[in-house]
């Protein structure tokens, strides 16, 4: 079993393979001398990606890879890599260098002091939008004050991990794979370094670089909290009092001397607005939830590889 395990997710990144395994191997042999091993995560790629890793593993056997059999996403290649790691201890990071894989020597020696999990933490965010930044914030905060969990603000995929935190991770049957959930989740001895966040240095992003993904956003959300459903049920308390209130101060209106309803839209028309609105933005919650359901039921694999380099 080597010490150290990098675990690379890449889609469609040809331009970084290269440079991130120059980088990758430079770091990690300072580290660990030929103890380790790359492991490249592939969602099937319209460019040579693959190929290119191919080339890598002939220079270097330490380089590996598993090429999944469709697209699953980012969050299920990273589990996929982490399925297949042996390392003591585990690094997930992204191949467009926009995290530096210098940093890992930091992570790494911090993690001997007894940590299970050293995350990096963006101290500044090079290259992306006030936008994204703005939405990301809010993400979090949402995330976190709607779930029991404490997910790290300014936080990626990019962290070290012991071998107990990978296994605990891989082991929950979790389809949504919101890996800062799931890590956050397992608990353990967990710390932070922080860096500054490099622009992408080729490439571009397969993320909207105005929202980043929305979807990982709301498998954040809707995965590890049920509050969106304790809305709904005091939405619908207060819903049926008011209903009931207006329905009162109708019948009072009716009843009285004038007998007369004030000008303008009629309280009927309010109500039936009211809860046309309510009623969409209900099912939309559970609209959320069942998806998941149907996923976690239908008991599917998350991923499915049909070509290893490297790996047994």
């Amino acid at each position: 079993m080597p010490t150290l395990s990098i675990i690379v997710p890449i889609y469609n990144d040809a331009e970084c393979v290269n440079s991130c395994v120059a980088r990758l191997v430079k770091v990690v042999e300072s580290l660990v001398g030929d103890d380790y091993e790359i492991i490249f995560s592939v969602d099937p790629s319209s460019d040579n990606t693959y190929e290119l890793i191919i080339n890598e593993h002939d220079k270097n056997k330490k380089v590996k890879a598993i090429l999944l059999s469709r697209r699953f996403g980012q969050p299920q290649a990273t589990i996929a890599g982490l399925s297949f790691s042996q390392g003591d201890y585990a690094v997930v990071i992204d191949a467009d260098l926009q995290d530096p894989p210098e940093l890992i020597i930091d992570l790494f020696h911090k993690a001997q002091k007894g940590y299970d999990v050293v995350y990096a933490q963006r101290r500044t965010r090079e290259g992306e939008t006030r936008l994204k930044k703005i939405i990301s914030y809010l993400g979090y905060k949402l995330i976190n004050k709607a779930s029991n969990l404490n997910i790290p603000t300014n936080t990626g995929d990019f962290r070290i991990m012991s071998r107990r935190a990978v296994k605990e991770v891989v082991n929950m049957d979790d389809r949504d794979c919101f890996l800062r959930g799931l890590v956050s989740y397992v608990g353990f001895n967990q710390c932070a370094i922080l860096y500054d966040r490099d622009a992408r240095q080729a490439g571009s992003g397969h993320y909207n670089k105005f929202t980043g993904s929305f979807k990982i956003g709301l498998n954040g959300l809707f995965g590890f909290t049920t509050k969106p459903l304790d809305l709904i049920w005091w939405s619908s308390l207060i819903g049926s009092g008011f209903i009931i209130f207006t329905t009162f101060v109708y019948i009072l209106i009716k009843l009285s001397v004038s007998g007369t309803i004030p000008a303008g839209i009629s309280p009927l028309m309010l109500i039936v607005i009211l809860f046309s609105l309510m009623q969409i933005i209900i099912l939309g919650i559970l609209s959320q939830y069942i998806s998941r359901i149907f996923d976690q039921v239908m008991g599917r694999p998350r991923y499915i590889v049909q070509h290893k380099i490297g790996i047994n």
